[in-house]
């Protein structure tokens, strides 16, 4: 199998050659006008602690994330929607890698914003057999730092192909995390982190299951 790295770089050429040159163009200012802004620095430190935050799982069951840590080390990841075929490009190259991790004792953990139906139809569609959680209120992505409101041409361009987001995510709010991945150590601690404002760009599974490979030899 591909290394995410490159299925990704292969849908950004192919993504490219189909779009207008306007609307890249327009795309690539608002990424980095985001990366500007300094949310990847701002963003979670290493060694934070897990912050305490309420989720729903896909069923629409509450869960707190440090019940589901509890004592384990955990793979959290932030991801936009399932509305975002980047984003199912990494849920799916994280679940050909799940029987890696769980072999270290470790958890995988995925969270977006949108609406606990909404995760079900992404664990659905791209067979994850690991939590797929829902943060409409956006507390979890408050609280690690990720949350960026989108700038109007972005509302304008999402509204234009039918990702109305507030909707989705049931919130009301043009809001959406920065794609991110954390690994917490069994302590709680944030042990890894990874914070890119370009979307298109995401944490390699496998570098992840090497780093944890080395924390628990």
């Amino acid at each position: 199998m591909n290394s995410l790295t490159t299925q990704l770089s292969a849908f950004q050429a192919d993504f490219k050659a189909r779009v207008a040159p306007e609307r890249l163009a327009m795309m690539e200012n608002a990424t980095a006008q985001l990366r500007l802004s300094g949310v990847e620095q701002t963003a979670m430190a290493l060694g934070a602690a897990l912050p305490d935050v309420g989720l729903q799982d896909a069923t629409g069951h509450d869960v707190s994330l440090k019940a589901l840590h509890a004592g384990k080390t955990t793979v959290v990841i932030f991801y936009r929607g399932g509305w975002c075929p980047y984003c199912n490009l990494e849920l799916r190259a994280w679940q050909s890698l799940l029987p890696g991790l769980q072999k270290f004792g470790a958890q995988l953990i995925a969270i977006s914003p949108q609406l606990p139906d909404n995760s079900l139809s992404t664990a659905e569609k791209n067979e994850l057999a690991y939590p797929v959680l829902s943060d409409s209120s956006l507390a979890a992505a408050t609280a690690f730092g990720i949350a960026f409101t989108l700038p109007p041409e972005l509302v304008d361009l999402y509204s234009k192909v039918g990702n109305d987001l507030p909707t989705i995510n049931g919130n009301g709010q043009w809001v959406l995390p920065i794609p991110a991945t954390f690994v917490v150590d069994e302590s709680g601690k944030v042990m890894y982190r990874h914070v890119e404002s370009d979307y298109r760009q995401r944490a390699e599974p496998s570098d992840v299951l090497e780093l944890l490979r080395g924390h628990f030899r």
